[in-house]
């Protein structure tokens, strides 16, 4: 356990910082961490020997001062051990380096010795089940291949039923037709009809009586 425990509780965290970095830079002490509670309080945690301790909890008591609010500062000589259940941080660090490596060696056969078993059960399993495997594959692509078989004489028969009911063109429209339509149907069947004497624009700002004209002309 350290030889003193110092604690500088302020409003806020601008000044909890500054406490913090004002006790490090005085005194040879460690700093171990920092609580919040509500509202807004940050108490600032380090240890040392007790005069480090107390100079350190001083100077950083004045260095929160000046940017912000000190609400408590204390300072415990000889922190009892049981205090370490409600700060962890008190314990000697050097009985949990000592745990440390003890509990890693132990460890370690305990991990790798499952996995090299179920790696040496995985690959026999592999083993025994290809042959059914591979039967699978050979009835999905006989599967496949009756699929494809059928598709294309789907898509053939297709082809030969659009060929059949292809429609037959139907014949020109005769001139009287043609004098029956309205400027619409005119305009229509002038874009439809190849070698019309006009295109585009032209037919859509021609009239009626001029498009027959046009036709007309076609028919000579």
């Amino acid at each position: 356990m350290p030889k003193a425990f110092g604690l500088v509780e302020t409003r806020g965290l601008v000044a909890a910082i500054e406490a913090a970095d004002a006790m490090v830079k005085t005194s040879n002490i460690t700093l171990i961490g920092k609580e919040r509670t509500d509202p807004a309080m940050i108490t600032i945690k380090i240890v040392g020997d007790v005069a480090a301790v107390k100079s350190a909890v001083e100077a950083g008591a004045e260095a929160a001062r000046k940017v912000g609010e000190v609400v408590a500062t204390h300072i415990i000589p000889q922190p009892d051990e049981q205090l370490t259940t409600l700060f962890p941080e008190l314990s000697d660090d050097k009985q949990v380096a000592k745990k440390e490596p003890v509990y890693k060696k132990e460890d370690k056969p305990v991990v790798e010795t499952p996995s090299k078993k179920t790696e040496v059960k995985t690959i026999d399993v592999v083993k025994e089940e290809q042959p059914e495997e591979t039967d699978l594959f050979e009835d999905s692509n006989d599967t496949i291949a009756r699929l494809r078989r059928e598709a294309l004489n789907i898509k053939e028969s297709k082809k030969e039923e659009t060929k059949k009911t292809k429609p037959v063109p139907k014949p020109e429209h005769t001139l009287d037709e043609i004098e029956d339509l309205n400027v619409h149907q005119l305009r229509r069947l002038a874009r439809s009809t190849e070698g019309f004497p006009i295109k585009g624009r032209e037919i859509s700002r021609a009239n009626r009586p001029e498009l027959i004209v046009y036709f007309q002309s076609l028919k000579k």
